[in-house]
């Protein structure tokens, strides 16, 4: 029995170390945030149907802001769709606090509001229930 519903969301929240800045100004590449909906879809699919699901798409994917390192994301899937081997989902990534490194090397802030960095929509599949 699925437990699969329209508005389910499922939160991770992570820091990015900066052993993961790929370009100029500590930046990550957009596929950090990809990885990222993956995770969250991977433990939606567990909460929602037991098992891992498998990634079929992504669609209308919009880098909106920067991802650093140092920052500190907020990722989370909701259900917009449920079919029944199917599972659509709106993703976003949110930076809830940044590193200030031109204050000291430690510093940083929370951000209020958060910046809506990634958004996307995307769809997994699970095995059939039985």
């Amino acid at each position: 029995m699925t437990r699969a519903e329209v508005g389910r969301t499922v939160t991770h929240r992570r820091y990015v170390p900066y052993s993961h800045a790929h370009y100029a100004g500590n930046l990550v590449d957009g596929a950090y945030s990809l990885a990222a909906f993956g995770d969250v879809a991977t433990e939606m699919c567990i909460v929602t149907d037991v098992d891992e699901g498998l990634f079929a798409s992504y669609s209308d994917v919009q880098f909106l802001a920067p991802v650093r390192a140092g920052d500190v994301i907020e990722v989370e899937a909701r259900i917009v769709r449920v079919g029944t081997r199917s599972r659509e989902m709106e993703f976003a990534v949110r930076v809830v606090g940044r590193g200030a490194p031109e204050r000291g090397a430690s510093a940083a802030d929370v951000l209020d509001p958060p910046l809506l960095a990634t958004t996307a929509r995307g769809v997994v599949v699970v095995p059939p229930a039985g």
